[in-house]
């Protein structure tokens, strides 16, 4: 049971480090503690409940701790007031250390985070006035203030973590004394695998199509340079729904992770310059570059996408048919002809096969895959090419594609010499988890930690009330 609790103890630590961990507040010193100055009700939101070095948590970051987590379709059925405050007091006990080890966090990486999360936000929420609102804050430079903070502290205690279990290495020995450990009756059950390559076939788009784009472009640019907003006409017609409800804004530097193509063209205006058409991966584009400061740039932008037509859908369905018999047939094989036919470049190189992009390997542990790819790939063998399937994705538009699974793997009891490499992971993740219990049992020790009120019962893993 050890093994199986290490793995569901990190998960949840995992999870709860993501973004929507709350703000907190760093204690100003000289500052006296500000009294709560209406209800009883409002004292025990934002009474301060603990203190960690030079953070604080107050009892409504718990609560909010929650809210995040129910509103991202997980239960909080099994996790206690107790159990939340012991994972946020982890994080504060992190960060505060990280600064006193001298790591530093640079604000530009801090403020790109920061900026991709407030246009995912934006994209989900329709408009930073309802972000603002969601997270009950009271105008948008205190909401971007608080979310700088937060993401600064999270990065922080990254690095903090980063810089105890990197160090941590396991031999073969230590793989095989931990295997051994565990009862037969407790050994982990591992799911099915698969290993998995595709061809992608994307309809061409007519230089009709792509030319009325264009002129459509060119005419908005006109009547801007005539007079009308760029603002108004990005709400209008952009198909960018990251940017469409700010009138096509972004805030861009050399950092940014937009395509070269957008950046080329960006850097090279100037300021209040409107770019010609120009084509990305995603569609076409024109540029209005609004501010230039130092390195960054505040621009806008309206993104149109050239339409696929109907004989263009056909003829890309045909091909794909064509090329799934020639393999059947045995005229060519699937990863030659991934090789030389398929359109999809992050996989054409090397026969079509796939990568997980959480583990960053080729294996797909079906449980844990999208339930549409689920769906299409469950009751596939080895071996076996799944029908044509007309796959729409966010960035390329409509295309199809071919999968084959080229290796499956049954859901098994872990057995060593088969699963040695899952084996090895569980071990060394045991050993990190280990390392950072022993160096979160000494930090507590040498630093300042108060826990107020009713908290003071809580029965926490770690010693945090240094009884």
């Amino acid at each position: 049971m050890n093994v199986l609790n290490c793995k569901r103890v990190l998960g949840v630590f995992l999870f709860l480090i993501g973004f929507y961990a709350n703000a907190q507040e760093i204690i100003k010193e000289k500052e006296p503690e500000k009294k709560p100055v209406s209800t009883q009700k409002h004292q025990k939101i934002d009474g301060i409940i603990a203190t960690v070095g030079d953070y604080i948590v107050l009892d409504s970051d718990l609560d909010k701790a929650f809210l995040e987590i129910e509103s991202s379709g997980n239960s909080i059925k099994d996790i206690t007031r107790c159990q939340m405050l012991g994972k946020i007091l982890e994080d504060k006990l992190y960060a505060h250390q990280a600064i006193q080890d001298s790591i530093i966090v640079k604000d530009e990486e801090v403020k790109e985070k920061m900026n991709q999360q407030l246009d995912y936000m934006v994209e989900q929420l329709k408009s930073m006035e309802n972000v603002v609102k969601y997270f009950k804050k009271n105008s948008e430079d205190e909401f971007k203030t608080d979310l700088f903070e937060i993401l600064k502290q999270q990065k922080l205690a990254a690095e903090m973590q980063k810089k105890i279990i990197d160090p941590i290495q396991i031999t073969p020995e230590e793989t095989r004394n931990f295997f051994k450990k565990i009862p037969e009756s407790e050994r982990p059950l591992l799911g099915a695998e698969f290993e998995m390559a595709q061809i992608v076939i994307a309809p061409k788009v007519s230089a009709i199509e792509k030319q009325a784009v264009i002129d459509r472009l060119k005419e908005i640019k006109k009547e801007v340079l005539a007079g009308a907003s760029f603002t108004t006409k990005a709400v209008l017609y952009t198909e960018d729904p990251g940017s469409r409800s700010s009138g096509g804004f972004y805030k861009i530097n050399k950092k940014t992770p937009f395509v070269k193509e957008f950046k080329d063209v960006a850097y090279s205006l100037q300021e209040g310059e409107i770019s010609e058409p120009f084509e990305t991966e995603f569609g076409f584009h024109i540029i209005y570059l609004e501010k230039v400061k130092g390195q960054d740039l505040e621009l806008r932008h309206i993104l149109m996408a050239a339409k696929i037509t109907p004989d263009a859908l056909k003829e890309a369905k045909d091909k794909i048919e064509l090329i799934k018999k020639r393999i059947q047939d045995k005229e060519i094989t699937f990863a030659d002809a991934a090789r030389t036919m398929s359109d999809e470049k992050e996989t054409r190189a090397n026969g079509g096969t796939l990568i997980n992009p959480k583990t960053q390997d080729t294996h797909f542990e079906l449980t844990k895959t999208d339930p549409e790819f689920y769906s299409q790939v469950s009751n596939m063998s080895s071996g076996e090419i799944s029908p044509v399937i007309l796959d729409e994705d966010a960035k390329a538009g409509k295309r199809y594609k071919i999968i084959m699974v080229t290796n499956k793997t049954e859901q098994h009891i872990a057995d060593f010499s088969k699963d040695y490499t899952k084996i090895k992971d569980l071990a060394l993740k045991e050993k990190q988890i280990d390392a950072i219990a022993k160096w979160s049992e000494n930090k507590i020790k040498e630093t300042y930690i108060k826990i107020n009120g009713e908290y003071k019962d809580c029965k926490f893993t770690n010693n945090w009330l240094k009884k």
